[in-house]
């Protein structure tokens, strides 16, 4: 699809995605992050979120769980981290730029 995370940005960001054993079994993560870039990269509103995304909700929670992380530090993980070398990351209200901060 168009907006959707190629096998290669997933292989990079999916190791930088928390890992909880415990409790409630999380939502495809990968399902996630491609209905946050979906809204992000086509400007549309949440409410508009295809449901084949999952939950409206679960995607806009993720999204602000991550801005939130990003925020207090994150941003240093991801770009020392042992996977593909990433040059920058940004995680706003306003968009995000991590696929394309991939260094091929």
């Amino acid at each position: 699809m168009r907006y959707e995370l190629s096998d290669y940005e997933w292989t990079a960001i999916k190791p930088m995605l928390p890992n909880k054993p415990r409790g409630v079994r999380r939502v495809n993560d990968r399902r996630v992050l491609n209905g946050i870039f979906w809204v992000l990269r086509s400007g549309t509103p949440w409410r508009d979120l295809p449901e084949n995304y999952g939950p409206r909700t679960t995607c806009y929670n993720r999204f602000d769980s991550f801005r939130k992380a990003v925020e207090w530090g994150v941003q240093n993980r991801l770009l020392t981290s042992n996977g593909p070398a990433l040059h920058s990351v940004s995680v706003t209200a306003d968009g995000v730029r991590l696929a394309e901060g991939l260094l091929r």
